[in-house]
């Protein structure tokens, strides 16, 4: 550890937004040389007539970033930039994050800024499909597709088994299986 960083003061708080104003107080924050922190998340919904996917980008936590500094130099600077509506406090004085939370989150996220929130699964796996044109249909989980959210999975349907590609975010655990697998059947 260099003096530098020993001196070092700056710590990780949360930083609560108005609405919809996470980007601009983020951007605001940078310019006043605050290290931020706005996980996002990338949600697919799916037409209910014609299936069609629609992505669209939005923050992880709503109304909330999280920023590096230093209370004692910056807080007022913080309090009235725009876009943010106050730091998170209790009993009047702001509360920081540890930074073991910050790098589990950073951790989890892809190059874009997105975090990776889909559940896991494990070739072999029963999974249901809970949208898009095969909602409902259920299968057996094989592997992922590459570098992409796609998976492949042997589709189980009447007198029919056939290997399909689909969004991993449209997958499931049936419940009976997560019910089984929790008293060890």
């Amino acid at each position: 550890m260099n003096h530098a960083e020993a001196c070092d003061d700056r710590r990780w708080y949360t930083i609560r937004t108005h609405p919809k104003q996470e980007d601009r107080a983020s951007y605001n924050l940078l310019t006043c040389e605050v290290e931020t922190l706005l996980p996002k998340i990338r949600d697919c919904r799916y037409n209910q007539f014609s299936g069609a996917p629609t992505y669209t980008v939005k923050p992880l936590f709503p109304r909330y970033i999280f920023g590096r500094f230093e209370l004692g130099a910056l807080l007022h600077k913080i309090r009235f930039t725009r876009g943010v509506h106050s730091v998170v406090s209790f009993g009047g004085r702001p509360v920081s994050v540890d930074d073991e939370v910050i790098t589990l989150i950073r951790g989890r996220m892809n190059e874009d800024g997105c975090v990776r929130i889909a559940e896991q699964f494990n070739p072999g796996d029963e999974v249901l499909i809970k949208d898009g044109p095969l909602k409902n249909f259920v299968g057996i989980f094989e592997r992922a597709v590459g570098a992409s959210d796609r998976v492949m999975i042997l589709l189980h349907t009447i007198a029919y088994q056939g290997h399909v590609s689909v969004e991993r975010g449209l997958l499931a655990k049936p419940a009976r299986t997560a019910a089984a697998h929790a008293h060890g059947v």
